[in-house]
Formats: C-alpha cells, structure tokens, sequence
C-alpha cells in the first residue's frame, strides 16, 4: 500500500483527505494540533501530534514515518483577522500567519524530503487568494501574502525536487465550508477534496509546479 502524509488533519479539509485517501488504499500518517476522534477513527494508519511552526514538533512527527513516503499533503494553516484597513493590521498575527502557512510547509520539506520516493507527489494547498493577478479586492494582507509565499518557495523547490521525480502541485481548494471557508462557502469538504483527488491522480512530473483548483482550471499568478 502506497505511504500518504496529511498535516492539519484533525478537521476540514485535512480530515477530508484523511478519508478518502483511508478509503483510496493509502497507509494515511495524519499530523494535528488538535485531537480529533473522527480523524483517529477514520485514519487507518498512524495519527500523531503536529506543530508546523516548531521545527522539533515537525522532527519528531517525521522519525516516525516509514521510509518511504508516496504523497505528501501540506495542508497546516491559519487565516488571519481579513483586516479592514492598514492601520488594523497586527504585525504579531501577520507573523503568525507567515511562520505557519509559508515557512510550515518549508519545515515538513526539509524533515521528510530523504523519505519521497522515487515519483513521489508533494501537493501544497495554497489559495486563489495568492494570486497576484487575481487581487482586486484586498484585505487579508497576511494571508494573501502567506499563500504566495507558499507559491513561490513550491516554485522554487520544484526545479530541485524534478531532478528526483518528484512532482509538486500548488491545489486551491475553492471557497469551501469549513471553519475557515464559513458557513456562506460555495464547495462543500466532500467535493473539493474529491476533486483534488482526481487533479492529483492525473498530475504527471511533465507538470510540475502547476498552479490549479479543485476542478483543473490553471490560475493566474
């Protein structure tokens, strides 16, 4: 059975992965900062505590992983105040925002990148909120500017992460209802996850470092 990793997999869309890879034949290795007992419940392989912004927690989770990991979902993250203005912005939760969306996924990169195997996939969720084409209305300084953070430190680990057959894709995974998303969202956990599923299934190396959503469309940067 192929080796799958998820971070921030207690609840929303990391739980989500955690059961429809569970029921897709992975061995599922769920990171969470908070216990979940649907999540241990629906994890068929090891559940175990995860804290992407100390790289000790990230160490610690790592040793215990197998030696060879399949699919790595870096989904750990945090929204930020989606502050009104400039002088609402508090620099000690930008930060916060910055250390966890951007440099947490960096941290699982260094601890468990000896462990991807040979055509291994590293799926980066990121967020429509990244582009910088695409920002027309504002707000959300921090995790706007998080995500595209995210988005250029995966461009540039991809160039590296090639030359050993692995591929990376940058995923939006839509406006969905979870905590984050609220009860207003347009996708529900169940179709955006699914719909991951299928892009990750169907990405090929050729590809690498695609910036997509759910449903396959390419977005601009």
């Amino acid at each position: 059975m192929p080796n799958a990793v998820v971070t921030g997999a207690n609840r929303g869309i990391g739980l989500e992965f955690v059961k429809q890879l569970s029921k897709a034949g992975y061995n599922v290795y769920a990171g969470y900062r908070t216990f979940s007992q649907e999540m241990e419940d629906a994890c068929n392989g090891m559940i175990q505590p995860l804290d992407v912004s100390q790289q000790h927690s990230v160490d610690d989770f790592t040793t215990n992983l197998p030696s060879s990991i399949d699919l790595l979902i870096n989904n750990a993250g945090v929204a930020d105040g989606r502050w009104q203005s400039i002088e609402e912005i508090d620099d000690n939760i930008a930060l916060e925002v910055l250390n966890i969306n951007a440099v947490g996924p960096v941290r699982m990169m260094k601890s468990i990148s000896e462990k991807l195997s040979d055509g291994a996939k590293v799926v980066m969720i990121t967020s429509l909120m990244a582009s910088m084409e695409d920002c027309k209305t504002g707000r959300s300084y921090a995790y706007r500017a998080s995500k595209a953070a995210l988005n250029m430190f995966s461009l540039a680990m991809k160039n590296e992460l090639k030359t050993r057959n692995i591929s990376l894709l940058l995923m939006h995974p839509g406006w969905v209802q979870t905590d984050m998303g609220g009860p207003h969202a347009e996708v529900s956990v169940v179709e955006s996850v699914e719909g991951m599923m299928k892009q990750i299934g169907e990405h090929s190396i050729e590809n690498t470092g695609i910036y997509m959503d759910f449903q396959g469309n390419k977005l601009p940067w």
